[in-house]
Parts: structure tokens; sequence; C-alpha cells
């Protein structure tokens, strides 16, 4: 009786196995919010650093002295030394007064220079128009026209693209914003390709971006609030909203972050992401980024914000949800059904990115048994010979996927895609032909490769991509019981995590029912009436 107890007490490996299941969401817990602390993350800047930051966000200048010469030297001593600078002094006809102009090569139209400004003021320009304040600022044939508050602001502005004009006897200097700089055209959006919707995409240019979500319809609530970032190197950002639609305490809460963003340069989007961001020790992105003008503007309408900086086709959407990274614009123009498909679809391919080469590794090295006994034995045979265990198989697999990837991205466009599915092909045939792999493995790794590719957002793919690598791990060591603690770990992560104080699980945790309608499939819009609870919208009615 007793050995036939003890012959069903689990061996040593199972009870490593339990105990190390146990331990290890303790332990990751702990070093996780021991690197939170040390990280300081969401620590209130003191006072001190707050003025500082404001100091080199609005650095006071020198006055102008009132002086021609002085101000003219004054001037070229701090920016002459750039080779591209161009410094043109130029005397009034009518008036016998000098004018200077100083602007950077490359940056405007020669022609319209030429034409509207120099001829003005060497023929055109008379006593009375420089005499009187106002009157010169009044007669130049350019809508944007600012006045320099100081020497360093009319360096800097001159630096970025403006013209500077000073005036022989004016207290002052003149900034003329004239730019024409190296612009691409308008494109389809190389990252979000679509069969059906506009094939039109933000680029580089933040004017021409705002105009493009001006031009999705007419209204008078869009509201679009534009700021310097950058403490050494400044750009224009911009925050787009609907002004009746958008929750003030999300407007206040992403201004405010925008406002502490203490960084030299801000060259790409991706800078404001990471910056703003709740928790940037997490894998998963909390900032949506988008090419299209059509998701921008839907966002909107659903109470969220578009942060939209120069010099970047990409906008940053927020706030932002899982479900929202899975979504894509042609789910709303195709009818429900097909649409609803589509949409599901893309779950389970994120699921397949993720689990299957954990689940491979789990079923060949630790539960045969699971698997159907027909299935298994043709596994079996495909694995005779291979000389690896199943993780280092898997791995050899998907870290050649990766560089193949990661090579058809950085070769010339002809190039690129050729190598990557040759590359694929011949790589895969070899490696089974020299009995590294299996063959079953090679489509196991084909499923997957083609399952990331479904996922709309491409940052949301590279999340995956990594944490596949984690649950191999996982699953190497523990089996099945490592993959299931692998996919709980990650769903009590998304539970937790919020963006921009929404929970990023929204609507499946915390449950609502009214948002999902547009989950995982996507209700007809005759349905769809009112907007997402979660952003908690001044007005979220979409239908009246």
């Amino acid at each position: 009786m007793l050995s036939s107890v003890i012959d069903y007490i689990p061996g040593w490996n199972v009870w490593t196995q339990a105990i190390l299941a146990f331990l290890i969401p303790i332990l990751a817990s702990k070093i996780y919010k021991k690197m939170y602390a040390i990280t300081g993350k969401g620590k209130k800047p003191d006072t001190a650093d707050s003025k500082k930051a404001e100091t080199l966000l609005e650095p006071s200048g020198a006055p102008f002295s009132g002086d021609y010469e002085a101000d003219i030297q004054v001037i070229r001593d701090r920016i002459g030394g750039n080779s591209d600078l161009i410094f043109r002094e130029i005397r009034m006809e009518k008036t016998n007064v000098r004018a200077a102009l100083f602007y950077v090569a490359g940056m405007h139209n020669d022609r319209v220079l030429d034409l509207h400004l120099m001829e003005f003021l060497m023929f055109e320009a008379g006593s009375d128009t420089i005499n009187e304040p106002g009157r010169i600022r009044d007669r130049l044939p350019f809508s944007c026209l600012l006045e320099a508050s100081d020497l360093n602001s009319f360096n800097r502005s001159v630096m970025f693209g403006h013209i500077g004009l000073m005036i022989e006897g004016e207290l002052g200097g003149l900034l003329i914003e004239y730019p024409n700089g190296a612009n691409r055209s308008v494109q389809e959006p190389l990252s979000e390709a679509l069969l059906r919707g506009p094939r039109l995409g933000f680029t580089e240019v933040l004017s021409e971006n705002t105009s493009m979500l001006r031009r999705q319809g007419f209204s008078d609530q869009l509201e679009i609030k534009t700021q310097k970032v950058g403490t050494r190197l400044r750009k224009d950002l911009a925050l787009a909203y609907i002004k009746d639609i958008v929750n003030p305490d999300l407007l206040e809460e992403v201004s405010a972050r925008i406002g502490k963003m203490d960084f030299d340069f801000i060259a790409e989007s991706g800078y404001v992401e990471q910056l703003i961001e709740d928790n940037y020790l997490s894998p998963f992105q909390q900032v949506q980024n988008t090419e299209r003008p059509d998701r921008a503007i839907a966002a909107l309408l659903e109470g969220r914000i578009a942060i939209l900086l120069d010099g970047t086709p990409f906008v940053l959407i927020v706030p932002s949800t899982f479900s929202m990274l899975l979504q894509s614009p042609e789910d709303y123009y195709e009818r429900w059904l097909p649409g609803s498909l589509l949409r599901m679809l893309r779950f389970l391919a994120a699921f397949l990115a993720l689990m299957a080469p954990a689940l491979y590794i789990s079923f060949i090295s630790f539960h045969p048994g699971l698997i159907p006994t027909e299935l298994a034995m043709s596994i079996i045979e495909t694995r005779q010979g291979v000389p690896f265990p199943s993780l280092i198989e898997v791995l050899i697999l998907e870290v050649s996927i990766e560089i193949l990837r990661e090579a058809g991205i950085r070769l010339p466009k002809p190039v690129g895609p050729a190598m990557g599915i040759v590359g694929g092909l011949i790589i895969g045939d070899a490696a089974v032909q020299a009995g590294i792999v299996s063959p079953f493995l090679v489509i196991v790794v084909a499923v997957t490769a083609i399952s990331s590719f479904s996922i709309p957002i491409y940052s949301a793919g590279l999340s995956l991509r990594l944490l596949r690598f984690v649950g191999m791990l996982f699953a190497a060591f523990l089996g099945m019981y490592g993959t299931i603690l692998f996919f709980l770990l990650l769903c009590s992560h998304l539970t937790k995590l919020k963006s921009f104080g929404v929970p990023y699980l929204t609507p499946v945790s915390p449950f609502r029912l009214r948002d999902w309608k547009d989950l995982f499939f996507r209700a007809p819009l005759a349905l769809m009436k009112r907007r997402p609870a979660m952003t908690k919208t001044q007005d979220d009615k979409r239908k009246s």
C-alpha cells in the first residue's frame, strides 16, 4: 500500500519546477519594483530644477542697443562664423538709409527674396515708410512677420530659417517667416499601407501636418496649440484635440508631461514618446504612433490627443490601449463583417507571434503526451538526427529570421524584399538538409514570422518579437508550467499598466461591456452611438 502511494509522489524535477514556478513571480516582482524605485520615475522635480529648465527653455538675451553698427557687429560676432549664413547690406534709394539682411542659404527661395523684399527695400520704401513707427512692418509683402525681443532670439530665429531684417534708425529687428527648405511631397504612408482608404500620409513639415488634420473636415472645435521643445536645439511641437470632446484633465496631464521634458534636442517623436510614457521599463508602448491623418483624426474624435513634432511624419496619440495596436483604419472602411473577421485574425496572429515557439518547446521537450499520437510520431520521425535540444533548435531559426528581417529593412528597396524571401527559403532548406533543425520547426517559425507581419503597428510587433524570446526561455526551463507562468505574468503586467491614467487592457480590465462593440469585432456603425468610456469625454455621443 505504502509503495503504491510512493509511486504517485512526483519526482524531484517536478518539485523543482513547482518551487521555481512559485518563486519566480515573487522574485520578478521584487526586481521590478527595485528597478522602478532606483530610476525615480514619478518623482516631482525640485523647484530649483524646474527653474533651471525654464531658464534653459527661455534664455534671456541682450537687448538691442539701438545703435545700428553695434547691433550688426554683435550679430556677426555671434553667428557670422557659419559658412551658410548670408549677410547682405543694402541702401534704400529714396531715403539713403541702410538695411541689413541675414538668412541661411538653401532655406529660402532666392527669386522671391529678390523680387519681394530686396526690390521693395531698395526702390519702393520711402521716407513715410521708414520714419513712422510700424510703417515698415505694414508695407512688407509677407504674411508672417515677428519682432525679435532681443539679440539672442533674433540669432536663433535666423539660424532656424527666418529672414532677419535690421534697419538703420529702428530699435530692434524684424523676422520674416518664409521657410523654403528641402521637403518631400505628400505620399502614402510606408508603415501603414491600406488597400482601401486615403492615400495620404504626414510629412516632416509641421504646418503641412496640421493642415492635413484641418482638411479632414470643417470644424471650429479642432484646436491646435504649438510650443517649443528642446533646451539647446529647439523645435516646434503641437497638441491637437477636439475642444468640446477632450477631457480637460487629460489635456492638462499631457501638457504637464511635455512641459517637464528636459532634453537638449528632441530629434524625433520617439524621444517624446519615451519621455512622457507612464512606465518606460515596460516592453509595451503606451503611446501610439501613426503616419495616417485619418487615424489621427479618428482618435481625436474619441477624445484622445495627438502630438505632432516638426521634422517627423510620425504623430503620437495618447492615451493608448493594447487593442488599438491591433486595429486598422481599414476595419471601418469595409463592412462590419469583413472588418470584424480581419480584426479577430489579427488577435489570433498576435497570440501565435508571441506564444507559438514557446508552445513548440513545451510540447516537444516536456509534454509530448499532449500531442495526438500520429502527429507526435511524425514529429519524432522528422527530428531524427537533429543534434540540438528544442531550445537551441528554435533559437537558431528565430535569430536567423530576425537577422534576415533587419537586413531586408536596411537594404535598398529593390533588393530588400527579394533578399528576405530568398534568404529565408535558402537558410531554412539548408538547415533541414543539414539535419540542424526539423522540418516541422521550419513550419512553426514561418507561421510565427508571418503572424508578426500582420500586426498593423510596427512598434507593437517589435514588443511581441522581444517577448517571444522570453517565453521560449520560460518554456525551456519549466515546460508548459513555464509557458503558462509567462502568459500569466504578462497578463498581470498588462493589467497594472496604464497610459495617461487609462488602464492598458480597457475594456477587458476593467470590464466595460459598452466598449466591447469595438474590441475583438467591430459592430455596425449604426450601433456605435457613443464614444469609448475610457477617455471620459465631455460629449460621449457620436450620434444625436
